[in-house]
């Protein structure tokens, strides 16, 4: 009898430690993918212990191509059989284009977008292998507007957008759903939790807890949903993005942004 894993990227905290704490709830075993020094090894042993389910982990800089590389042979060594990735862990950002550094954008890119995509390509037989299957990647409500001073960020996961929902459709017929989950503000670290209060009463409104996000992801992806927008008030601002026009759309945005200018936003997550 096999014995199924899900691997989760950016596991150790905010959302990524929400969903991997949904999925123990679930009985699911976990293969847990983290940064070194962030804690994975505690988390793993937390989880292990109190769900009773079977918890490995790597610790590796998805900033680094050979970390990809590091994974799949992980996987491979260990024989683990793989049902579900989610890749998670991403880099947030806010600022103007022109101060950002080379080196910061180049990471962003690398993190956002080259290790989702390096890790389905080097993952897909594993998951052919165990189908059916899924995919769960974490984009943003960023990939569907246009934000300055989130211009990367929103970049990189309008790719993972489009990317995902190409490869949903080839994949149907290997048995292998591709989810895309796009939340909006959550409440993972205190910079946020302090963003999150600052805004205007609607967006506030929009704001949820890791748990409650994690929950809907989970939800989605198990039932093969194609893009997930966790929290009535999101969806509604999906929906009126599509209606308002540009010009009012700006000046919404403007005066929010005007409230984070003396906020540093560089966040790993």
């Amino acid at each position: 009898m096999k014995h199924y894993f899900t691997l989760i990227t950016g596991a150790s905290q905010g959302f990524g430690k929400a969903m991997a704490l949904e999925l123990a709830r679930r009985k699911m075993n976990l293969v847990l993918v983290e940064l070194p020094n962030s804690g994975l090894k505690e988390l793993s042993g937390f989880i292990e212990k109190n769900f009773n389910i079977c918890v490995l982990y790597i610790e590796v800089d998805l900033g680094k191509i050979e970390s990809y590389y590091k994974i799949s042979d992980f996987v491979k060594d260990n024989a683990i059989q793989l049902k579900y990735l989610v890749n998670n862990a991403g880099i947030l950002s806010r600022g103007l284009f022109d101060d950002l550094s080379d080196k910061f954008v180049l990471k962003q890119i690398e993190v956002n977008v080259l290790a989702p995509t390096f890790l389905i390509k080097l993952l897909l037989n594993n998951l052919k292998n165990n189908a059916p299957a899924g995919i769960l990647n974490v984009s943003s409500m960023a990939g569907f507007f246009s934000l300055p001073k989130k211009q990367v960020y929103g970049g990189t996961k309008a790719y993972l957008l489009s990317f995902s929902k190409s490869l949903r459709k080839e994949l149907k017929y290997d048995k292998i759903s591709v989810t895309s989950v796009c939340p909006g503000g959550l409440n993972t670290t205190t910079k946020l939790c302090y963003q999150n209060r600052i805004v205007n009463w609607i967006t506030r409104k929009s704001v949820l807890s890791p748990e409650n996000a994690a929950l809907i992801a989970i939800k989605g992806m198990l039932n093969g949903k194609n893009i997930i927008i966790p929290g009535f008030v999101n969806k509604c601002f999906r929906l009126v993005d599509k209606i308002v026009p540009e010009y009012i759309k700006d000046k919404m945005i403007n005066k929010e942004i005007k409230k984070f200018e003396t906020i540093n936003f560089g966040i790993r997550s």
